[in-house]
Order: structure tokens, then sequence, then C-alpha cells
């Protein structure tokens, strides 16, 4: 029986500043998802709102998830022009952010 493949998430968490509008959120919303359109080394992306119960976010409300076939993909990824002008546009709306990048076991 053959093993499945890893792959490697990169997990993004944004908590943004109270003074973004619903519409300043929902710009960068579309902007993180567009990133699956225009940057081929993503091999998936997913993303939605906390809804725990557990009140344990810690004011992080968003969560991304990537997906990547190698650390050379992600690499890529980080430094790619559109996803750079993607934090230009995040950039001046977020509080704080997290990210955990790690190979599915």
């Amino acid at each position: 029986m053959e093993k499945p493949t890893s792959h490697l998430r990169h997990v993004v968490l944004f908590q943004f500043k109270d003074t973004s509008t619903p519409e300043d959120i929902a710009a960068v919303e579309a902007a993180f998802n567009e990133l699956s359109f225009k940057i081929s080394e993503i091999k998936g992306l997913e993303w939605g709102l906390n809804n725990s119960p557990e009140n344990l976010n810690k004011g992080l409300t968003h969560c991304f998830f990537l997906t990547f076939d190698s650390e050379e993909d992600r690499d890529s990824y980080l430094t790619h022009p559109d996803h750079l002008a993607f934090v230009d546009i995040a950039g001046p709306h977020i509080q704080d952010v997290v990210v955990v990048d790690y190979w599915t076991k």
C-alpha cells in the first residue's frame, strides 16, 4: 500500500483593527482569496471566520489555510509580487497575525 503524499500547510490567522470597516475587511478577504488564481504554487486555499464557542481565539477572527507541495513552492509564494501586493492591501488593517506552517502526517 502506497503512503499518501504529504502536503505543506500554511495557516494564517488575522485580527483586524477596530478602525477597519466591514468594507475594508471584505477587500482583504477578496484579495487573499484571489491569490489562489494568481499564484500557481498554491495548490489549495480555503478560509473562514472563527466560530468557536470556547473564546480562545485571542481576537483572531479570520483563518486562511493554504496548501503547497514543497517548501520551495511556499517560499516562492512568500516572495511572489502578487503576495507582496496583498500584504500592502492587508497591512493597514491587521492588528495581529499568526502564521503556522506544517507538513501533514
